[in-house]
């Protein structure tokens, strides 16, 4: 599985900005000095691939676009007027030079390295499912009115959410939607807070909403169910319970329904635009934006997916809604010099490269406004794999750490949810941390139904507990080894930014 996390952002604040503006050319008044003809087509001979196109978000200049896709040998899958970004399928080899030269395209690239297939994530390790007997043994050991795995559930408890759901639950008003690999709504736990009105299927850029659409195609793709389980697990006598269990929850699948899951950029566009427009108030984002690690904007196709996905992840920030992302499980410093990235792209032949992480994003974690989550464990330290970073790192939440170990009925330092076909399983990452934040936000949401997603950023961070930076050299897994070096203080730092979360301030 590619970058479902186990996941960063407004932390870079007014700098990124301002400097992404700049380079991607983000304001309405941008215009490009290309030529006014349109490019001559070449012949259609290479591999079929996926480009998104850039360009004002005004009716004339994407009909002027769209008629040069046409001439460069493309075919417009969708445009989104309402952002100024069209999804394009091409065999052309040269189609990328070619639509960068017409009029009104302000930047365009391929958002795949491979061609398209008929038709990732963040966590750590593959899913432990928990058996039939063991549940069993759990369930003996739940308190009076915990759920029958709760006593496994150390994660609420570190935040305040098992005391939290006695005060407010959360409003059915709220909706989190679950951008992801697919959302078994046919869940018990999932079921009576499930929104199909809200969801649908974005693989592709053009979002399917047939009943059903969202659901996972087999059990291997559990990762939303799971992270679904985390934000809204219905308290009704049944397995667990999530962090904000009276709020509504939605899935957008995005994730390639092969054994790749995939999360393409044209895909996440979809599913940020789709969710604005469908009056969700917090999505919850647990992967990076495939096929690159990090995006480089002086490379055109990855300057091209960064102007994508921000302009649509801004449209949603514009509509209301907050987007929460993973900052990743690599153990980078996000605010260092220059991190070694091994894996891009990773739908094809990927090769080492070095990358500044100020000039090159991670996407959809690094874009501005975007809430930047690290993961903890159990004693409240950082997960060993948690990506950090000062100035990066927003806020911190409960992903597992295998290294942290509770006391738990089941001692397991990961954290436990649903999955798909009525199971339950254990899962560590920043893409477990980031929907601990996401039910808090919600939480929020559902006592201060009035704050926009600025202001419910403030919010999270006000009501933050920073353990600070450790007083001794970080060891994430105890090999006698320095792992990672915390900046800053007591207030804000590199390890969580402004604190641990913590449910229970939240509805006070």
């Amino acid at each position: 599985m590619a970058h479902l996390r186990s996941r960063r952002r407004l932390a870079l604040a007014v700098p990124v900005v301002l400097s992404l503006t700049a380079s991607l050319g983000f304001l309405p008044g941008v215009a490009s000095a290309a030529p006014a003809t349109a490019p001559a087509v070449t012949a259609a001979d290479g591999p079929n691939l996926s480009y998104v196109v850039n360009t004002r978000a005004d009716h004339r200049t994407i009909a002027s676009v769209q008629r040069a896709i046409t001439a460069a040998g493309g075919s417009v899958v969708i445009a989104y007027e309402q952002i100024g970004v069209i999804v394009v399928h091409s065999a052309n080899p040269d189609f990328g030079r070619q639509i960068r030269a017409a009029r009104g395209v302000q930047s365009a690239g391929a958002t795949r390295t491979s061609a398209l297939a008929p038709a990732g994530t963040t966590d750590e390790g593959a899913a432990q499912v928990l058996s039939a007997a063991e549940a069993a043994k759990v369930a003996k050991t739940a308190a009076p009115g915990e759920e029958p795995l709760e006593a496994d559930q150390w994660d609420l408890r570190a935040i305040g959410a098992d005391k939290a759901a006695a005060v407010n639950p959360g409003s059915k008003k709220v909706t989190v939607a679950v951008i992801d690999v697919g959302v078994d709504d046919t869940h018990p736990d999932i079921a009576p807070n499930f929104s199909a009105s809200q969801s649908a299927n974005c693989v592709g850029g053009k979002p399917d909403t047939t009943y059903g659409s969202w659901r996972p195609v087999d059990a291997d793709h559990y990762h939303g169910t799971h992270v679904a389980g985390e934000i809204a697990a219905a308290r009704n006598g049944v397995g667990v319970a999530g962090v904000a269990p009276g709020v509504k929850v939605a899935g957008i699948t995005v994730a390639q329904p092969d054994s790749t899951q995939l999360f393409y950029p044209e895909s996440v566009v979809c599913a940020f635009v789709f969710a604005a427009d469908h009056g969700v108030e917090i999505t919850n984002n647990s992967y990076y934006v495939d096929p690159w690690l990090y995006n480089c904007v002086d490379d055109p196709d990855q300057k091209a997916i960064v102007d994508a996905v921000n302009r649509a992840q801004l449209y949603a920030q514009h509509k209301g809604t907050l987007n929460v992302a993973a900052a990743g499980n690599s153990n980078d410093d996000l605010d260092s010099d220059a991190l070694t990235d091994a894996s891009s792209p990773d739908d094809s032949t990927a090769t080492t490269r070095t990358v500044d992480p100020h000039k090159c994003f991670d996407i959809p974690t690094q874009l501005p406004g975007v809430v930047t989550v690290a993961s903890t464990g159990v004693k409240g330290a950082k997960s060993y794999f948690s990506s950090y970073g000062e100035g990066v790192i927003d806020v911190a939440a409960p992903g597992g750490d295998r290294y942290q170990i509770p006391d738990t009925p089941s001692q397991n330092g990961r954290i436990l949810s649903t999955l798909p076909n009525n199971t339950y399983g254990y899962l560590q990452g920043t893409s477990m941390a980031t929907p601990h934040v996401a039910g808090v936000a919600a939480l929020l949401k559902s006592t201060y139904p009035w704050a926009t997603p600025a202001q419910l950023q403030i919010l999270l961070k006000a009501q933050a507990d920073n353990p600070g930076c450790p007083a001794e050299p970080y060891d994430g897994n105890g090999d006698g080894v320095v792992d990672a070096t915390c900046v800053g203080g007591k207030h804000v730092n590199g390890f969580y930014g402004f604190g641990i979360v913590n449910a229970l301030r939240a509805v006070k």
